[in-house]
């Protein structure tokens, strides 16, 4: 009987552990990013960033040469990533990365808007970057993120 009990005080916990955030609403956050991105571009006039049909914020800022990458290759790019509020929370020089995985959607689906010699400015809602989760590194659940990119080669 002790067996049974200890199994079901396990299983109870480890549910408990999986509780959803009910306060969460996905519309809600993404009516919220989108007035979040206006206000920094209207505070930044010099941004001219273009939204993809994805949601993802983009500008070209060096068109660079060549081939775009797809989402399937894998690019080495030299990087900078900033909260809204102008924080940065990560940077790279060199950095290899496989855009089918291993970083979040908005990459994946905004670098291939440049070309190899080019620099982007991504602006990146919440839901396509770590969403309503925190991966730690200075970077707060539901965070708008942006970043510069510059694309040095593609694999």
């Amino acid at each position: 009987m002790k067996k049974y009990i200890l199994i079901l005080t396990l299983l109870i916990s480890v549910f408990a552990s999986c509780k959803k955030d009910d306060n969460f609403n996905a519309d809600t956050q993404a009516a919220k990013d989108e007035a979040d991105i206006q206000a920094y571009l209207k505070a930044n006039p010099s941004i001219n960033a273009t939204k993809d049909a994805n949601g993802v914020y983009y500008q070209v800022i060096t068109a660079g040469t060549g081939a775009n990458p797809t989402g399937a290759n894998t690019v080495t790019v030299n990087y900078t990533g900033k909260l809204l509020n102008g924080s940065q929370f990560d940077a790279g020089t060199g950095f290899s990365a496989n855009l089918a995985g291993g970083v979040i959607k908005g990459w994946t689906l905004g670098i291939p808007h440049g070309k190899v010699g080019g620099r982007l400015l991504l602006i990146i809602p919440s839901v396509l970057a770590y969403g309503n989760t925190s991966p730690g590194a200075g970077i707060p659940k539901n965070s708008v993120l942006v970043f510069t990119i510059d694309i040095l080669g593609i694999k």
